[in-house]
């Protein structure tokens, strides 16, 4: 063995490796696990080793997220102002406000899910009159969750919607009574609507787009997340919205594992788009750091039931078997692994009904599959599930709209939405995630919050305790259970000796904090292959600062995921003080805010 380059001591340790659960030291050597154990473990190193003290600190695994859209969200990280975590309306329209104030033309300001009104403390939406009075001038787009978006005045000049705009097939431009459009854009029930309107934004320069990504991937790797598995998504075109990820990958700057599935993106001719892919490209190939997973979360739109709980459930076309078929045929016989969204039952055994089909021809016979979501499955669709081999990603998708759900279709209902229990009891793998970041947020612990409390970010009960988990149970999803959704279980997951160095340095202990306190936690020291890729607190000197671009970009002046504060006393992301910041505002020359003496502005 290669003497180690790194030991991190004085820690507790959970390993999820059953054969040693704790340890307090771990060596990396090569950027793997090289020892686990006690102080034994510093005898090994000389004085070429790095030695970090954890100071009691509580380690896991590095997160894995089995459902996100890493991608395309890196390449829309920078213009976004993210309301996840944020706790009053108050400071939201605040945020907005400031926001739209030194956001220049002709760029938006965007809210792109990751928040629901049931974490405000006014417990409502914002209204057409608020949004329009903070942002008067600047475009701005708010998405909530799959149902709708809202606009301002300035949005629809922008989108050129008018009175003589149509609706779009499944979406509908609400109206005035003179027809004229009043800024709300409803999912009836499509949600094309809402992404066909965003798409129609500025986008970021490619410079920016790199730099977006990267701060993407920090802000994953402050919440712990060392790993994700990228669903592809709308308007997300392969290879070309592929570059930005690729070209930082070719220059070693990625500080995420990442697995990526293939989307496709035109309705009738999603036949063609993977007979296209399967001739040019071949799951696995890539390295350890970014790597082609599959096909899906889309495989064909006749198939797509997306989830709005305000609206009635969709029934699908009868046409979807068909073009199923087709598709399902072609990845069993080229061996493509493959994903596919599904929300309700009767979607899913219908999707079944073409897997039996297919499999009776070209058996899987071990290929790796998978449904995504499922939160209303039977039971009997379970057991179909697993005697075709198949596997289910849950998202916490539920935490952020279970109170829709639970008005829809009932309190018993919303027991078992997702059937999360039955499906560990029966053996079948289950990966957990967020789907972030179009509806819920990208933070890990929100959903870890979810899994063990059984609450709704808004507080409410869904689950009884037998549809919750234990701690460890739930850490358990979020690291070994979602290497299986990338083929990679036995490799990744554990801190045991031989697997990648991919571990998190918690700000408070998992397993001891009060549950509500769950969703707070943060990483103070994240590595990924053995390199530090963040620190903050006592540990944030390690890792080089990294600036925002363009400089109005929200970032700069929020960061990302709200730990619960009013703006004014957040932390800056990237110092180590944790002190109060203050924001540059630079198209007003001035400072917003408390501060900190970290930078200088």
């Amino acid at each position: 063995m290669n003497l180690p380059e790194l030991i991190l001591y004085n820690a507790k340790i959970t390993t999820l490796d059953d054969a040693q659960p704790q340890a307090s030291v771990l060596a990396i050597a090569d950027g793997r696990i090289a020892a686990i154990g006690g102080k034994e473990i510093l005898v090994g190193a000389d004085d070429k080793t790095d030695r970090i003290d954890l100071l009691g600190r509580r380690v896991i695994p590095g997160l894995n997220d089995s459902h996100i859209h890493v991608i395309r969200g890196g390449l829309n990280f920078n213009m976004e102002l993210r309301w996840d975590g944020v706790p009053s309306l108050a400071d939201a329209l605040t945020m907005l406000r400031e926001q739209a104030r030194r956001t220049p033309p002709p760029q938006w300001v965007r809210v792109i899910g990751g928040w629901s009104e049931f974490q405000f403390l006014e417990r409502r939406m914002p209204t057409l009159e608020e949004i329009n009075q903070v942002a008067p001038e600047t475009p701005v787009f708010i998405l909530h969750l799959y149902d709708r978006a809202i606009v301002n005045g300035a949005a629809l000049r922008a989108l050129g919607y008018t009175r003589d705009t149509p609706n779009p097939p499944g979406g509908e431009i609400q109206r005035d009574k003179r027809g004229n459009p009043t800024g709300l854009l409803i999912a009836k029930p499509s949600a094309m609507i809402l992404y066909a309107s965003l798409a129609k934004g500025p986008k970021l320069s490619h410079p920016d787009q790199l730099n977006s990504t990267r701060q993407f991937m920090r802000e994953l790797n402050r919440l712990g997340l060392t790993s994700a598995i990228d669903a592809g998504g709308g308007f997300q075109n392969y290879p070309d919205d592929y570059q930005v990820i690729q070209e930082l990958a070719d220059q070693g700057e990625l500080t995420l594992r990442i697995a990526y599935n293939l989307f496709t993106q035109h309705p009738k001719e999603e036949l063609a788009d993977f007979s296209h892919w399967v001739n040019i490209a071949s799951p696995g190939q890539g390295d350890d750091l970014l790597r082609l997973n599959g096909a899906g979360e889309m495989l064909v739109f006749s198939a797509a039931d997306f989830e709005d709980f305000l609206e009635p459930r969709p029934d699908l076309p009868p046409i979807m078997e068909e073009e199923l078929t087709h598709v399902v045929r072609l990845l069993a016989e080229k061996r493509w692994p493959f994903r596919l969204h599904a929300t309700y039952d009767e979607s899913i055994s219908r999707f079944l009904d073409v897997f039996e089909e297919v499999n009776r021809d070209v058996p899987f016979d071990g290929l790796r599959w998978f449904f995504d979501h499922a939160e209303t499955v039977t039971p009997t669709s379970l057991e179909r599930v697993k005697a075709l081999g198949g596997g289910i990603a849950i998202q916490d998708r539920m935490a952020f709209q279970g109170e829709y759900f639970r008005e829809r279709y009932g309190r018993g209902a919303a027991e078992h939405t997702p059937p999360i229990r039955r499906m560990l009891e029966m053996g079948i793998p289950v990966g957990a995630g967020t789907d972030a970041t179009r509806v819920s947020s990208y933070n890990p612990w929100v959903a870890l919050y979810w899994l063990v409390t059984g609450r709704t970010v808004g507080k409410m009960q869904l689950y009884p305790e037998a549809n919750r988990l234990g701690r460890e149970e739930a850490l358990r999803l979020y690291t070994t259970g979602s290497s299986w959704f990338s083929g990679e279980e036995g490799k990744k997951g554990t801190l045991s000796k031989g697997q990648p160095a991919d571990l998190a340095v918690l700000s408070s202990d998992y397993f001891t904090v009060a549950e509500e306190e769950i969703r707070g936690i943060e990483s103070v020291l994240t590595i990924v292959g053995g390199r530090v890729v963040y620190g903050s607190r006592e540990f944030g000197g390690l890792v080089p600062a990294l600036p925002v671009s363009p400089d109005w970009s929200p970032v700069a002046a929020y960061g990302g995921y709200q730990s619960g504060l009013a703006p004014s006393a957040q932390t800056h992301r990237g110092c180590s003080c944790h002190a109060p910041r203050k924001v540059w505002l630079p198209r007003e020359k001035r400072l917003w805010g408390l501060g900190c003496d970290c930078f200088a502005f």
